[in-house]
């Protein structure tokens, strides 16, 4: 298993995501907080099952050495115990979607002109937006009244008339 970002763990740490990577931080918490299993012959080793490693970054998310001693403890801990790295490996996956920088973003508008602030992108927060609202636009229309009809012009009902 590949190991764990350090600035995903950060900002899941400091509310990255909203809710989603709220629940993500709390998984991962839980996780953690599970017993250490450790395999055959490695009783001798003293190894972090992460807990101190994640309260550490709770503490202060901003800190980036102190998330990537979380993720050295996680991919140590993966390494030691099948269960732990199985769990890990799922948590992992189910966290795509509120990681920083990763996923696919699709922005799409429709339904004719836009008359005001738009704004496409992913992950946003604490935004404000303040702009003229539909009536100074002219209403739902626009300025100048409903849109003409887009196309090329019509020969329909048009005759031969010689």
């Amino acid at each position: 298993m590949d190991p764990i970002s350090a600035a995903v763990l950060a900002a899941l740490a400091g509310g990255m995501g909203g809710e989603a990577g709220r629940q993500a931080w709390t998984a991962l918490s839980a996780l953690i907080r599970r017993p250490l299993r450790r395999g055959e012959g490695d009783g001798a080793l003293v190894v972090s099952s992460g807990e101190g490693e994640l309260s550490a970054l709770a503490q202060n998310p901003g800190e980036l050495e102190r998330a990537q001693r979380l993720s050295t403890a996680l991919a140590v801990r993966a390494a030691l115990d099948a269960e732990f790295r199985l769990a890990l490996e799922h948590w992992w996956r189910r966290t795509e979607s509120v990681r920083t920088g990763e996923g696919a973003v699709t922005n799409r508008i429709s339904g004719g002109t836009q008359y005001g602030p738009v704004v496409q992108g992913r992950d946003f927060s604490h935004l404000s937006i303040n702009g003229p609202g539909p009536a100074e636009h002219g209403g739902a229309h626009g300025p100048t009244g409903p849109a003409p009809e887009a196309g090329p012009p019509s020969d329909a009902g048009a005759t031969d008339r010689d």
